[in-house]
């Protein structure tokens, strides 16, 4: 079985094998992770009707690693608020926080990796293993079926609400994007109308009958500035510049 703990924010993924027998329950764990000091509580204080024999501690064991799912779950959804702040607030943008993004939908997709294989493995015990799933601890196996199946939920729910993030963040990075184009666009404009009218005066031209004309270059340039400042205060009104 695959167990996972969160260390310094960082997903960390381990392994427990348990090896049963009629009379003994023997789990190694290749982790760093916590021990087993809550099995062997648990065993001490048996509830009613149940004995401390192998069944029931197979069962500790397993709620333990089920039950160490839930402070990952809860440390991710944290990790997804406080990229989902920073993101609507305006905080980080660009590859950054994309790549935040990135990094917690692959670690949710391990995370679902390791959690999925609890839900075959206590349904195998209830069907395949009469012996370990006695009538007393059925109750007890389905409850660990229960909880990875809501756990498996609780990363499926979380990994759509990354997607979602990552969807939203690209829109606004494209919309960043189309405002900057428009404003460029707006400033080329306001450029281009003096630029087309001094290019003709440029040519030089000899039929042109305003090159006579004493107030021709200053009515030119006032009515091409009166034109700019129109276009300026429409471009400005639809919000291009």
């Amino acid at each position: 079985m695959r167990t996972a703990q969160l260390w310094e924010a960082r997903l960390e993924l381990g392994e427990t094998h348990v090896f049963v027998g009629r009379n003994y329950v023997v789990a190694i764990r290749h982790d760093s992770g916590g021990g087993y000091q809550r099995v062997s509580d648990r065993l001490q204080r048996l509830p009613n009707g149940l004995k401390a024999a192998t069944p029931y501690a197979l069962y500790l064991v397993l709620d333990l690693i089920v039950d160490q799912f839930r402070p990952v779950i809860e440390g991710m959804q944290e990790r997804f608020h406080s990229l989902e702040s920073q993101l609507m607030g305006g905080v980080e943008s660009g590859r950054d926080m994309l790549e935040q993004l990135y990094e917690m939908k692959r670690d949710l997709t391990t995370l679902r990796d390791a959690t999925e294989p609890m839900q075959e493995i206590s349904q195998n015990l209830v069907r395949l293993h009469p012996e370990l799933s006695t009538r007393e601890l059925k109750a007890y196996y389905r409850d660990i079926h229960d909880h990875a199946v809501r756990v498996s939920a609780a990363i499926d729910r979380l990994r759509a609400s990354t997607s979602d993030a990552m969807q939203f963040h690209l829109a606004s990075l494209s919309v960043k994007q189309n405002e900057s184009v428009q404003k460029l666009a707006g400033w080329g404009a306001l450029l281009a109308l003096p630029t087309v009218v001094f290019s003709l005066y440029g040519m030089n031209f000899v039929g042109m009958p305003e090159l006579k004309w004493p107030w021709a270059y200053p009515a030119l340039l006032a009515l091409t500035g009166a034109a700019v400042l129109v276009l300026y205060r429409r471009l400005k009104q639809r919000g291009w510049i």
